[in-house]
């Protein structure tokens, strides 16, 4: 199984394993599923929204703050908000 790009994740807990190969413990999956299930049923505010918040959540671990601030405000959203800033570049 290629466990790699952007849904790696996805296909990996689908099948139960790790990225290294070891089995997920059933408790763990149990709770993941409960989760997503029960997120897959929120009502959704925005896609531009929900697309920032993607956007700073894996941008900062890709780009540095003023990199990411500066990108984000040439899409067209907000720079990074202080507690933004100090979650992931705290």
């Amino acid at each position: 199984m290629d466990l790699s790009g952007p849904d790696a994740i996805d296909k990996a807990i689908a099948a139960g394993i790790d990225l290294d190969g070891s089995p997920l413990p059933e408790a763990m999956l149990g709770l993941y599923n409960d989760v997503m299930d029960k997120e897959g049923q929120r009502k959704r505010s925005g896609v531009r929204k929900s697309m920032r918040n993607r956007v700073v959540r894996t941008g900062a671990k890709h780009f540095d703050q003023e990199t990411l601030n500066q990108r984000l405000i040439e899409a067209g959203w907000d720079g990074l908000k202080e507690k933004e800033i100090a979650f992931f570049y705290g």
